[in-house]
């Protein structure tokens, strides 16, 4: 797969956890992807912290709007009954725990659901920004991210890097296939993507993944 298919089947997968009355917050990156990969018939509503509830898909080339963008700054649509409000009103929604499920990149995630996602010591930052808020207050908490970064494993059996928040992920979601994290503090591999066999996929995580007895073929 080419980086845009990777990104395609990432996206499609996570979507399909989104439920119908869900409130649901999206991460910079890839996760903002996720809109154009609804299910037909299920309505969110998406909740963007810089302001927004009511996000829509990304606009057709030459519609985008200045007054309308992500926490990433993209370009994006709103619903028509969306409503803006303040930085303070949005992280009060977050902190409230108002928001189901919220989905992030990561630059690393363990077995124990720690997830570190904001800096890599030594190079420049502008800081962890609401990330924090987002996965502390979020009913659910499901990573959308590449298996690897340039080869190197992301998901480890313990983070090296410094923690945005402890215990909280709920789900992985890669190219690779769909992975949870289990009580005990294991990683299951519960879907796999054709494409890779189970030893290719254990190979790509720097933790022992336990292979559900169930396992299925990733759903895209």
């Amino acid at each position: 797969m080419d980086k845009n298919q990777i990104r395609e089947v990432i996206a499609k997968r996570a979507a399909l956890e989104l439920k119908d009355g869900d409130v649901v917050n999206l991460g910079i990156g890839l996760p903002t992807l996720i809109p154009n990969y609804l299910p037909a018939g299920v309505r969110v509503t998406l909740q963007s912290e810089n302001g927004l509830l009511g996000m829509g898909p990304e606009p057709a080339p030459g519609e985008e709007n200045d007054d309308y963008t992500n926490a990433g700054g993209g370009y994006i649509t709103y619903t028509k009954d969306a409503s803006c409000f303040d930085s303070s009103m949005s992280f009060s929604i977050i902190r409230g725990g108002h928001v189901d499920v919220t989905i992030l990149g990561a630059l690393e995630v363990d077995e124990k659901g720690n997830l570190a996602n904001w800096m890599i010591p030594g190079k420049k930052t502008p800081g962890m920004g609401g990330a924090m808020d987002l996965i502390t207050g979020a009913k659910k908490v499901i990573l959308a991210m590449e298996h690897t970064a340039k080869g190197n494993h992301k998901i480890l059996e313990n983070c090296s890097l410094p923690l945005t928040a402890a215990g909280k992920v709920s789900m992985i979601i890669t190219e690779m296939g769909v992975m949870t994290i289990l009580p005990e503090g294991k990683i299951m591999l519960t879907e796999i993507h054709p494409e890779f066999s189970v030893e290719e996929v254990q190979n790509a995580t720097g933790a022992k993944l336990i292979i559900s007895d169930n396992l299925i073929k990733m759903r895209v």
